[in-house]
């Protein structure tokens, strides 16, 4: 199947389910062009990256999907169970779908998680990835996340955002950008926010990362709430040959708080790799 560059597109991965696909193709039309897929967070969509894409949009094809649920994709009913490796699944399909063979992966928070899972559990499809503020585990959400379901259903999805987002953002970000940042969230379906968040404290991705063997980087913040920097090493280094940066700040959303660092990242990354 073939994307119009630049174009939303809609992409049919199973009965109960089509993912909205943005693809950004600005390459050299002569030159190589890797295949990289962006992978976003809770209560989010492809347009998570969007400033990512003056970065690396000249030197890769970018695929930014709406994972299932979100975004324009198929909303979720609030009784729907979402199975972390299920979200892999969808990934593999709309690689099948795209009749990509081998692509980089990118993702940001539990986008970044499920990265990781993807490169283990698939090795023969992920030639490298980025995990951006990504927690191996998400365990520990065991008594937060049944507090936000109340929140949203009582509240409704704008309130927990901006009830949850000093932090998700930390302090950097001007007003401008956190309003930004709460419209896109709260796009959000309830119903799909009811059903992925009694899937998120089952995420333990811990066992996963040793069996990696592709190039890895990860990135984190000084001041994460999701784990300190020696927390984020002592899973980072069970990666084989894998790198940690560190930048400052306060947020564990590091992909939304720093972009251009980030993507500056990953853009000599990935170049070293296909160099």
């Amino acid at each position: 199947m073939h994307l119009t560059s630049n174009q939303p597109a809609r992409v049919r991965i199973g009965d109960d389910c089509e993912l909205a696909v943005r693809v950004d193709d600005y390459v050299r039309p002569w030159g190589p062009s890797e295949p990289v897929v962006m992978l976003h967070g809770l209560a989010e969509s492809g347009e998570a990256f969007r400033q990512w894409v003056p970065h690396l949009a000249d030197r890769h094809v970018l695929i930014r999907p709406d994972l299932r649920g979100y975004g324009g994709s198929t909303p979720m009913a609030g009784d729907y169970p979402y199975r972390f490796d299920g979200l892999g699944r969808d990934i593999i399909s709309l690689l099948d779908r795209l009749d990509l063979e081998r692509v980089f992966l990118v993702g940001g928070k539990i986008g970044g998680t499920l990265a990781l899972h993807l490169a283990a559990r698939y090795p023969e499809r992920v030639a490298a990835v980025a995990a951006v503020g990504a927690p191996i585990s998400l365990t520990s959400f065991a008594e937060r996340a049944p507090t936000w379901r109340s929140q949203i259903r009582e509240r409704g999805v704008e309130w927990w955002v901006r009830d949850t987002t000093a932090g998700r953002l930390g302090s950097s970000l001007p007003p401008a950008a956190i309003d930004w940042w709460v419209e896109l969230m709260s796009r959000t379906p309830a119903s799909t926010l009811e059903a992925f968040l009694q899937m998120v404290p089952t995420v333990d991705a811990t066992a996963d990362v040793p069996r990696i063997a592709c190039p890895t980087v990860v990135i984190t913040t000084t001041g994460s709430g999701l784990g300190s920097v020696d927390t984020v090493r002592a899973w980072q280094e069970t990666i084989p040959g894998s790198v940690l940066e560190v930048l400052p700040g306060d947020s564990y959303h590091v992909a939304a708080t720093h972009p251009d660092e980030c993507a500056g990242i990953v853009r000599r990354f990935f170049a070293n790799i296909s160099a």
